[in-house]
This record gives structure tokens, sequence and C-alpha cells, in this order.
């Protein structure tokens, strides 16, 4: 295609024309009679719920009070000296108070290639968690660990 002033655009680009922002139909809204786009943030807790479903079948009477929760991102205090950003927080209960599990989206999203591996990661993660919330092997909470390495 050829711009008025003669250079070549490829199709189906669209430009920010004037600061405006994007246009066009991908970010038209969705018609009423489709369901609502699928965000990644849907995506990854479709696949933690799924993981978490599993290891609450097989350990619910050890497991107690865990809260799960789904964070963007780590809060990461000024004085870090970690080479890696955490991919999960577990931080312990006491006495009423339940146990919580906050897994970090954009880091595991970022080291994931594909759904498959997304799947991976978020299992390898949870269960770890929870291993040490058990304080058992994560290779007992998951025997499926111990096959994969």
């Amino acid at each position: 295609m050829t711009t008025r002033r003669g250079t070549t655009r490829r199709p189906g680009t669209t430009r920010d024309r004037h600061g405006r922002g994007a246009r066009g139909p991908a970010v038209w809204p969705p018609r009423p009679d489709q369901p609502p786009r699928r965000t990644d943030r849907d995506r990854f807790d479709d696949v933690l719920l799924a993981v978490v479903g599993e290891l609450e079948e097989r350990w619910r009477r050890h497991l107690g009070l865990l809260e799960y929760g789904v964070e963007d991102v780590p809060v990461v205090p000024d004085g870090w000296d970690l080479d890696e950003v955490p991919l999960a927080s577990l931080v312990h209960g006491d006495g009423g108070r339940p146990s919580r599990l906050v897994v970090f989206r954009r880091p595991i999203e970022h080291r994931a290639e594909d759904r498959t591996d997304l799947v991976a990661i978020v299992r390898t993660v949870v269960v770890e968690q929870v291993a040490e919330l058990l304080g058992l092997a994560p290779e007992v909470v998951d025997p499926r660990l111990a096959e994969e390495d």
C-alpha cells in the first residue's frame, strides 16, 4: 500500500495518528453476541486454579487454612541483593490466621515459552511452596516432579 507521501506501508498496520491512541478492529469492543475476550490474566488464573484444584483434592486434610492469591509482580525492597526475581511467596499462618500463598504472574509468564511450559512452571512453583508448608519433599506432594527431572 502506498501512502500520500509515496512511502509504502504494510497492510493491516494501524497508525497512532496525532497521539490519539490505538485505532481499528483490534481495539473495538466485542459485539454483544460474542463472548468477552480472554486476557492473559484470565488464562493464568485458569491454570493456577487447575493446579490448586489438583493439590487441594489430594492434600486438603493436611493443608488446613490456606489462601491463594495472584499478584502481577513481587514488591522488591530497595536493598534486594539476589539475582533472581521470586516466583511466589508463602506466609505461614498462626492461630486463626490462614497461611497465604501468593504467585507472581508476570515473572512466571516471562519464563514460559508456551501454555504447556506455563502449566509446568505454575505446578512446580505451587508444589514447592505447598511442600515447604507441609514440611515434605516436593516429589512427595506431586510425584510428577520426580518424573520431570
